[in-house]
């Protein structure tokens, strides 16, 4: 259903049109960029992108030739673990199952070829429908970190998750 291809600069101005706010821009990627996310900060992203450090994909329908999603794994190569983050489905392409399709794609990358041995996220927990799917991924609640962000004159909290390899290959992996 989607298709996984390395992210450059060029993806920099699509993934920005998907951002509407900065209340998007925190949903999507916590304190790490500023709104408006411009030319700058994309190449930052795109160059860290092009390191071992961070693997980040753009998911596509092969069928329709759409730009979809797009995700990043932040790799520690020292403990074999990564972190999940910076994930957005593109606001026409919701609803439609590229959230799963795309990270299912992605679990298999960091489990498969990157050799990882466990994968962690944050979330914020008013978040409800990518929590929905992390959990049906496989990842569970380590802790919930109580007003960890201000934004827009309310406290949002934030689900720390995780999914070991060993869960996914016993079968959390969905079929």
């Amino acid at each position: 259903m989607v298709e996984l291809r390395d992210f450059t600069l060029a993806d920099g101005r699509l993934l920005a049109a998907w951002i509407d706010g900065p209340v998007e821009l925190m949903t999507w990627a916590g304190p790490t960029f500023d709104w408006p996310l411009n030319d700058r900060q994309l190449a930052e992203y795109a160059a860290e992108s092009a390191t071992p450090r961070r693997h980040t994909w753009m998911a596509w329908d092969p069928g329709s030739g759409e730009a979809v999603g797009h995700a990043s794994v932040r790799v520690d190569a020292a403990l074999a673990s990564g972190r999940l983050g910076r994930v957005l489905v593109a606001p026409q392409a919701r609803g439609r199952g590229y959230g799963a399709a795309m990270l299912e794609r992605v679990l298999a990358s960091a489990f498969g070829e990157l050799d990882l041995e466990r994968i962690d996220l944050g979330v914020f927990t008013h978040n409800t429908n990518a929590v929905r799917l992390y959990e049906r991924l496989g990842f569970v609640c380590d802790r919930v970190l109580p007003d960890v962000e201000q934004v827009a004159g309310k406290s949002w909290s934030a689900m720390q998750m995780s999914l070991q390899r060993s869960a996914w290959s016993a079968g959390a992996a969905p079929g």
